[in-house]
């Protein structure tokens, strides 16, 4: 598999005894030594370091932030002019259908506009924004620095012993900092429902940096395995599964994110792509919604298992889009989609795992409670 690329600490994640997998086109740690179970097990009590330089990182820049923000606003459903410096909010691109393409978070960083999209995404998402935002905007992806994420309740203190000013920040706050005398771009924000921080770091600087935050003794290394129990557990979707061109927002769950300015009724409504659809199915009520799900016993349902509202007969209702076993939890969970007058929490629906029914409760979620530093 030597055609996968390689993240700036790749010879660091061998000499850590991680075990390999391709993904999203890189060759990525899916654990380490202290294996799946334990390094969840860390991230939710102390601090857990991953690496997720895979993902897109690009700059946007060549105006005043109203021309950046406006322009921005063509292509997501969010409230970018009211982002205020030194902020980053989670957004959403979307087709002329109004289904989603990718999942992304953007920054107000004053001269430019700060995107972090998906692995898998970030060439047809980059392809889109230039295609829309040039030449009156430049688009520059940036391939010369790495992505890491510290995340747990130990992150503020392990960050704050090299950069003190990481204590003030707050959930989806943004500043420069300097760490181990690199400029680092660091967000207070991460993909786990634990308190913890992004650090855009220089790729020539990236392997210090690591080292010197695993050199603390509250953190190890984390890879995608432990990345993906703890999402699940936060109820955090994953693009491509739990999210995709055939989901809008609001089956999805994700009308949270698409701020009242851009709303029926609000100061700037629509004009983004499939904005008719997207604002009608959230004045109208979706058919289905992406729901929590609780198998019962200790097997967990993977995506793809069918959900049927009956134990015998009858014909699939819905579907599980992620799922696996949570450490925390301590069983099984599992979202997926349902029909919107079977999505309320405690509905019993039935999963076929190996040509048996098993009962599956509908949740609300998260199943564990975000630990986010408001």
């Amino acid at each position: 598999m030597t055609d996968l690329l390689r993240t700036p600490l790749h010879a660091l994640h061998l000499e850590l005894g991680g075990k390999m997998v391709g993904f999203a086109g890189y060759d990525m740690p899916v654990q380490f030594r202290a294996g799946i179970m334990a390094e969840h097990t860390h991230t939710r009590e102390k601090a857990g370091l991953f690496d997720v330089s895979h993902m897109g990182q690009v700059v946007i820049s060549g105006g005043d932030w109203d021309a950046l923000a406006t322009a921005f606003e063509t292509l997501v459903p969010m409230d970018v002019l009211g982002l205020k410096e030194g902020r980053q909010r989670y957004g959403l691109f979307t087709d002329k259908n109004g289904g989603i393409t990718d999942d992304l978070m953007f920054a107000n960083r004053g001269d430019h506009l700060f995107v972090v999209v998906n692995a898998a995404c970030k060439d047809q998402d980059i392809a889109h924004m230039k295609s829309a935002l040039e030449p009156a905007l430049d688009v520059a992806p940036v391939t010369d620095r790495a992505l890491l994420a510290l995340q747990g309740p130990a992150a503020e203190t392990v960050l704050s012993e090299l950069a003190p000013e990481a204590a003030g920040m707050k959930f989806m706050d943004v500043a420069t900092l300097m760490l181990d005398g690199a400029e680092c771009w660091v967000s207070r924000s991460g993909y786990t429902g634990e308190d913890g921080y992004e650090i855009s770091v220089p790729s020539e600087h990236a392997e210090s940096l690591a080292r010197r935050l695993l050199d603390h003794d509250d953190v190890l290394p984390i890879g995608l395995g432990a990345r993906d129990s703890l999402r699940l557990e936060a109820g955090l979707c994953l693009y491509g599964h739990d999210i995709d061109t055939t989901t809008l927002p609001a089956e999805a769950s994700l009308t949270w994110a698409i701020q009242k300015a851009r709303r029926q009724g609000g100061a700037r409504e629509g004009g983004f792509p499939g904005a008719e659809a997207v604002l009608s199915q959230m004045q109208d009520g979706p058919a289905r919604k992406r729901v929590g799900l609780r198998p019962e016993g200790r097997a967990p349902m993977r995506e793809g298992v069918e959900l049927f509202a009956e134990d015998a007969g009858g014909e699939p209702v819905g579907k599980i889009t992620s799922g696996g076993f949570g450490p925390t939890v301590g069983g099984p969970v599992a979202m997926g989609y349902v029909p919107a007058d079977k999505a309320e929490p405690g509905t019993v629906l039935y999963g076929e795992l190996r040509g048996k029914r098993l009962p599956v409760t509908v949740s609300a979620m998260p199943f564990v409670a975000a630990n986010f530093k408001r």
